[in-house]
């Protein structure tokens, strides 16, 4: 590990030295007794990531840092630039969510000689050693709870079948789509194996079913194909959806060929986010299941794992061995997701406080 400030004295020393401008409007640098964290998250388009910001800023704002959140909304360059200009102004750590896990080296490498450490949330950042720690949910068992529930939503174990399935999978450029794909498929081969399930097109590579940035639109489109291709005279049983904004393109392709009525209900259809779009979704009989993952809870483990390395204490992690990113073995926190359909939304989504009852009217 780096040597890092390890002293608030030092931390508010250095805030009040290191002055820059530049990057979204010339903002002068946030200040914060603890220092500063700079907030690097990817996408304002999805509703997950706005939570998170909003997350982290009350969490570190509440414990005496300042915060410097932007948004690169999935453009690459511009969350290199983002970046940029958080070190620049004398961000003493990082926290960032990449666009592309892979882009994002050199900036790293900025980082690096600025003695600025740096903490990979939800999405690992590969191809740097310059990656201190990583704060993220268990997304293998993401994907092994999407798979579990198509297997008992069919009833697979009780050798019902065979069942058609087809398979999304996530960004190509997202370390976590493998992880869930993985996941599920751990679940998902064994039924494709002994034919209660089958993939009517044959597509179950990654690079057959990725979905590039996760957009909806994109999906929606492949599952036109899909229906076009090879489900003419036959029934979709089952969607593998890594994520809800997938998921809700794959209803409206299923909706545009008469599916969602009495005689021809939706497949089973999972996701991941427990957006207020799809839970409303779940409420009305559309999409199956999503995977909650609590951001309030991230945000919080987020900030201690800063405030130990700020300090110079130890920075708690639950795993050592699992997200190589092709330069070391990072150091993570593993938070546990919960699968959501109609039976029990209300009690993990409203009763835990995440969402008001009025929001998913």
């Amino acid at each position: 590990m780096r040597g890092h400030l390890t002293t608030a004295a030092a931390l508010l020393t250095a805030s009040l030295l290191l002055t820059g401008c530049g990057g979204v409007g010339d903002a002068a640098r946030p200040e914060g007794e603890r220092g500063v964290v700079g907030i690097s998250m990817p996408t304002q388009s999805s509703e997950r990531w706005i939570n998170d910001g909003e997350n982290m800023v009350a969490e570190f704002e509440s414990r005496g840092f300042g915060t410097d959140l932007q948004y690169a909304e999935d453009v690459v360059e511009d969350q290199v630039a983002q970046i940029e200009n958080m070190i620049t102004r004398g961000a003493d750590v990082l926290v960032i969510a990449a666009v592309d896990g892979e882009a994002l080296g050199d900036v790293l490498d900025m980082a690096d000689a600025g003695d600025i450490p740096v903490i990979a949330y939800d999405r690992l950042i590969r191809g740097s050693e310059h990656v201190d720690y990583y704060a993220t949910f268990d997304n293998f068992e993401v994907g092994v709870l999407q798979g579990r529930y198509i297997v008992d939503a069919l009833d697979l174990e009780s050798g019902e079948g065979p069942f058609n399935i087809e398979l999304f999978g996530g960004s190509p450029d997202d370390n976590n789509a493998y992880f869930f794909n993985d996941g599920a498929m751990s679940v998902l081969q064994p039924h494709i194996d002994d034919g209660t399930l089958v993939v009517r097109s044959g597509q179950t590579g990654m690079e057959q079913i990725a979905i590039h940035r996760w957009d909806g639109a994109t999906a929606q489109a492949r599952m036109d194909n899909l229906l076009s291709a090879n489900y003419s005279d036959e029934e979709v049983h089952a969607v593998l959806s890594p994520y809800d904004g997938i998921s809700l393109g794959v209803i409206e392709s299923l909706r545009a060929v008469g599916y969602g009525t009495d005689s021809r209900p939706f497949p089973v259809v999972t996701g991941q986010d427990a957006e207020v779009a799809s839970v409303m979704s779940i409420i009305a009989g559309e999409q199956t299941q999503t995977v909650f993952k609590d951001t309030r809870a991230l945000a919080e483990q987020t900030v201690t794992m800063v405030e130990a390395v700020v300090e110079g204490e130890e920075v708690p992690v639950n795993d050592t061995e699992s997200y190589d990113n092709g330069a070391r073995v990072v150091p993570s926190y593993l938070l546990e997701p919960v699968s959501v359909d109609i039976d029990n939304y209300h009690e993990v989504l409203v009763g835990s406080g995440y969402y008001e009852e009025s929001d998913l009217r």
